[in-house]
């Protein structure tokens, strides 16, 4: 009987090493992020593309072909493990997207951040206000103060945190700011050089970038078209660029022109129509182009100029009558109509008296966020084809979502508390979701 026992107690004994061994093999054989998808979860797919980028790369023997190197090895996976603690882009969402800002690490100078007080055009009452240029980086041309401080738009490491902040409010799209090479705002300077590295760090994060064409020096249908032709040749084939799919079928790039308004409607016309021996259309450089709906009389000149869209830009409520809220529905049954795109622009307040001291009439209270949720909802009720939002970082006219945090000192500033710092950002987070949502409910 002792010996059954003991026969027993090691046929347990033996059972329960195994056991054990068997544990700590599958558990040494399993990743460690294994995706498992719980209830309610999305899964991203986030494969990185690997396919060459040129046909160079089809040439290579062999012996051309290296080992992985370990520590870019170590660096895509961080990457990757990064990449799937953010909700997915929201391609049909856009931000207006500004690398005009310097400082003097990596520019040299301070850059757009000590923007001029502007004067008011009536001279009486411009004598009533200050002016004169900010001093960063305590006094900066802005109500807000950045979470980055007065950074440059060079800075690598500035433009990785715009990335993340980007991928954190679901944004898909940014719509960078542009001028021609060589040329540059009134308070900055050339910026085309910089669209390079922030296309590469946009790809990194699964982000687009579209261009918003400033009204540079000179504008006219024929240099648009040149300059279209430049940004295609330089950066079309870059996967970073983004690129949209008519309901003809047709991939094409999806260019903002901004203050279309200032060439009239004949000129546009002999870049986007078809019938002009000069166009645009039908040619290697053929795109989407949106103008900038102001006036209600622009719906009809936007039309006859041979646009396929319109956007609203300003962050301001009853500011235009394209940027007024009520109008949107009605602006979508003309655009609906007419075979136009329509692009409602929505901003989480307004409040430029930094830089225009005189202008507090156009401000707009972010009530904690309430202001911006209004504009949002506004904006899905008009059931746009996309959603544009004014701004990530345009700090001037306070319409960033970018982070900003508390700041004392001599200047006073405005902060987002009681709320934290990704306020905005989480806000666009969860509309962004609401908006997906909605587009399927559309398309259904």
């Amino acid at each position: 009987m002792a010996r059954f026992r003991l026969k027993s107690c090691i046929t347990l004994v033996s059972l329960a090493l195994l056991l054990v061994i068997i544990t700590l093999v599958l558990k040494a054989l399993a990743p460690e992020d294994f995706p498992f998808d719980g209830p309610g979860e999305v899964k991203i797919n986030l494969n990185r593309q690997t396919a060459p980028q040129n046909q160079k790369d089809f040439n290579k023997r062999p012996e051309d072909t290296k080992m992985s190197d370990p520590v870019e090895s170590a660096k895509d996976a961080e990457l990757e493990s990064t990449l799937r603690k953010f909700p997915p882009p929201n391609y049909y969402l856009h931000a207006f997207y500004y690398v005009w800002y310097g400082n003097p690490t990596f520019d040299g100078k301070y850059i757009h951040w000590d923007h001029p007080q502007l004067p008011h055009w009536d001279a009486k009452v411009a004598q009533e206000y200050p002016q004169g240029r900010h001093k960063p980086p305590d006094d900066i041309g802005a109500n807000y103060y950045p979470s980055l401080g007065p950074y440059s738009s060079r800075d690598p490491s500035v433009l990785e945190a715009h990335m993340q902040q980007l991928r954190t409010a679901a944004i898909g799209v940014i719509a960078v700011s542009w001028y021609p090479p060589s040329t540059n705002d009134d308070n900055g300077e050339p910026i085309d050089e910089i669209i390079p590295s922030l296309l590469e760090v946009a790809h990194k994060y699964h982000i687009k970038i579209a261009f918003h064409i400033e009204p540079y020096k000179g504008r006219d249908e024929v240099n648009m078209f040149t300059n279209v032709k430049y940004i295609i040749d330089k950066y079309g084939e870059h996967p970073a660029f983004f690129k949209y799919r008519t309901n003809a079928g047709k991939l094409l790039p999806l260019f903002y022109v901004y203050d279309s308004y200032l060439m009239n409607s004949e000129q546009w016309a002999k870049l986007l129509k078809h019938t002009d021996s000069s166009s645009i259309r039908d040619t290697p450089y053929d795109a989407i182009f949106i103008a900038l709906l102001v006036e209600e009389k622009h719906k009809r000149e936007i039309l006859t100029a041979g646009f396929d869209g319109l956007y609203t830009y300003f962050a301001t409520n009853g500011f235009t009558y394209g940027s007024t809220q009520r109008n949107w529905v009605s602006i979508k049954a003309f655009c609906d109509d007419n075979d136009l795109i329509f692009i409602p622009s929505v901003g989480p307040g307004y409040i430029d008296t930094s830089v225009r001291p005189w202008n507090f009439k156009n401000t707009r209270n972010r009530i904690n966020g309430k202001y911006y949720e209004t504009s949002l909802s506004a904006a899905l009720e008009s059931r746009p084809d996309f959603i544009s939002i004014t701004s990530f970082n345009e700090w001037h006219e306070g319409t960033q979502i970018e982070t900003a945090v508390p700041k004392t000192g001599q200047t006073v500033y405005l902060d987002y508390l009681p709320n934290k710092p990704s306020i905005y950002l989480e806000i666009t987070r969860k509309w962004a979701a609401i908006f997906g949502g909605e587009r399927q409910r559309w398309q259904d």
